[in-house]
Order: structure tokens, then sequence, then C-alpha cells
């Protein structure tokens, strides 16, 4: 177990390497928000959406990985947690005390928020957690490469290696999952957020990740209004991404499921979010 720091200790200062991050992703940032990036306005009249495109984006986003090849391969089960989603905010020694408040305020509140859009219970208790949000910068490697393997024991070396150092181009990443016997339902995840990002690329990361391990686990260069999109239009999540949290969690919908089988209640799903009218003609998918 790492080395818990003393309460009034102040962190150390950053090194020159976790310094040089925190400036490329400050001048990132401000470059994004120069070009009318990072939007936080939830989507408007320029990025309408119906529920035709609400399927569309949900079976590209819920069925298939941004990391298996998802682009061209052929679509997984859905998947989604069944019990509770506990999730635990942990900090690497590098995080003054400050940023771990306002990072367990916004986490919390953000917990609240996902238990209304989808129904499931999703919490920040103080005891154990099942879902980890671990808030670390470059200097916190060591930190970050043991808790992940207490975490997730049986993680590859190449995944935890990932997690302890990643590449500048991954401004944060998640990894959640079931058990051998049932994979597709989740039971226990860990996302990582740098430290050394600014305010708004620092929610935007946690607002993503946090979803995608909640089951919407691709990004699609289609959607929109949506952070399931690489192209940073949006920080945080907007009502089409809402209403995918809300269809992947409905009841009528079941972990494992196929893209084939889960299609035509999606779009009843779909229609009923959409306000479309029980007897109107679906048009064709």
């Amino acid at each position: 177990m790492p080395q818990s720091r003393p309460e009034d200790l102040a962190p150390p200062p950053r090194s020159s390497e976790s310094e040089q991050l925190a400036h490329y992703y400050a001048v990132l940032q401000q470059d994004l928000l120069t070009r009318g990036l990072l939007r936080r306005d939830g989507g408007g009249p320029d990025t309408p959406y119906d529920a035709d495109k609400l399927v569309r984006n949900f079976e590209a986003i819920a069925f298939f990985d941004e990391y298996a090849g998802s682009g061209s391969g052929s679509a997984g089960g859905l998947s989604r947690w069944r019990g509770p989603v506990r999730l635990k905010a942990e900090f690497g020694p590098s995080v003054s005390k400050a940023q771990q408040f306002e990072d367990s305020r916004f986490l919390a509140d953000y917990a609240n928020r996902l238990a209304r859009i989808t129904g499931h219970p999703i919490s920040t208790p103080t005891s154990r957690g099942n879902f980890y949000v671990i808030y670390a910068g470059k200097d916190d490697s060591d930190f970050v490469r043991a808790r992940v393997q207490q975490i997730l024991p049986g993680i590859s070396a190449e995944n935890l290696e990932i997690f302890a150092n990643p590449p500048r181009s991954f401004y944060c990443l998640v990894l959640a999952g079931g058990p051998q016997n049932d994979p597709l339902s989740y039971t226990r995840g860990i996302a990582l957020i740098r430290d050394e990002h600014p305010d708004l690329v620092r929610k935007s990361c946690v607002h993503e990740e946090v979803a995608q391990g909640l089951g919407l686990r691709n990004d699609s260069p289609r959607a929109r209004p949506s952070i399931f999109n690489d192209d940073d239009e949006f920080a945080l999540l907007t009502s089409h991404d809402e209403k995918l949290l809300t269809m992947l969690y409905d009841a009528r919908l079941q972990p494992g499921m196929s893209a084939e089988q889960a299609r035509p209640i999606a779009r009843i799903i779909a229609n009923e979010l959409m306000g479309v009218p029980p007897e109107a003609t679906p048009r064709a998918y």
C-alpha cells in the first residue's frame, strides 16, 4: 500500500516534466477555447438531433469499443453496471488539499446528476468504492501503479503501464469490466484524471471517463452534440448524452444484448425521449 502523507504536509514542488505537462495542457485548453470548442451549453439550435440520430449514435457508442478497433470491427454486447456504482475519489501525493476538495465536490455533484439521469444507484460514499477515480500527476507514477494493481489485480502489464505513465496524447483514461463469467455486467472500474490539467479540461475528463465507465464506451465522429466525439466541441455532458445514458440504463435493455436485439427496443425508448407519438411510423434505420 502506498504510504499516505500527513494531512498538514503540502505536496512537493512539481518536477520539470510535470510543469511542462501543465503548461502544455494549459496552452491546449486556451487554444480549444479560442476556436470555440469545449462548449458548456449542452447543445443548442445549431446542434439538432432526432430519435433516428439518437438510436444510431446509441448503437455506435454503446456497442463498440474505442480501444478495440471499433471503427471496422463487429459490435460487442451491451455493457453496464447491474449493482450500485460507488464512485470513490483518490489522490496522488502531488495533488493539493484545496484541489482534492474541489475534485471531490465536483465528482459528488456529477454522481447525483448521473443517478437522476439513469435511475441507477450512483453515489460517492465515504466508505469503500467500486469505481475509483484517481487524480494524479506525472510525479505520482509509483502511487498509481501500486493502487491500480490493488484495485485490478488481474490487469495486464501493458494496461498497468499506460495508467502509470500515460502518453501525453492520453488526456485521461478509464477501464471497467465484470467477472470472467459475466464481463459485460460491470462490477469494477478505474479512471485516471491527470493533475496537470487546467480546470475545464479536468472537468471534461471526469464527465467523459466516468460516463464511459458506466457503459458508453466508444466515441463516434457522427455523434453531435456529444462529448463522445474526439473533436472536443463539447466539454461537458450534453442533452444528447443524457438521453444516451437514460437509454443505456432502461430496464427494457439488459447487459449482453447484441446490437440487433437492442435496436427495436432502443428505438422505442428514443421515440419516448424525443416525444414521438407511439402511432408515428418510424423511418428506416
